[in-house]
């Protein structure tokens, strides 16, 4: 029998925190269902046991361990606590999506959709973008109602 390759030893800080982190409401059930596989594993149970308790697949039991033995308490998150996004759209692009957005559609359609929009900024020779998603246009667009007609 091998042992197992990501230990989990809390330390009383880090186990208080769990333990307040599952009794305050108002959290994603994903992070509290890691919090409480962490408690477990703390407290000595295999992870076939522990899946067992908690209900969820021993494999996610094997992945919050190791996501804790690297990246410590943030592996309750799913997400990397380094995880970094550059965005596309900057504040001269944004102005451009906006005065577009407010102007006249084109010809033949009543009103500017996320993907005309796109499609036209990438179009623009101010702005150098191979391409831009309807999604990062629709997020600019979601801070400033007076685009809201769209």
């Amino acid at each position: 029998m091998s042992a197992k390759k990501y230990l989990v030893e809390l330390s009383e800080e880090d186990r208080n925190t769990l333990e307040w982190f599952i009794s305050t409401g108002e959290r994603r059930s994903e992070d509290n269902t890691r919090a409480r596989i962490l408690l477990k594993v703390d407290d000595g149970l295999t992870d076939l046991r522990i899946s067992e308790h908690v209900g969820c697949h021993p494999k996610t039991v094997f992945n919050t361990r190791k996501a804790y033995a690297e990246h410590g308490l943030a592996a309750i998150h799913r997400r990397k606590p380094d995880r970094e996004y550059e965005r596309k759209i900057d504040g001269r692009a944004e102005a451009h999506l906006i005065r577009l957005a407010c102007s006249e559609p084109p010809e033949g359609q009543a009103r500017w959709t996320l993907h005309l929009l796109a499609d036209e900024l990438v179009t623009l020779d101010e702005i150098d973008f191979e391409s831009i998603s309807h999604e990062a246009v629709r997020q600019r667009l979601k801070k400033h109602p007076e685009t809201a007609s769209l």
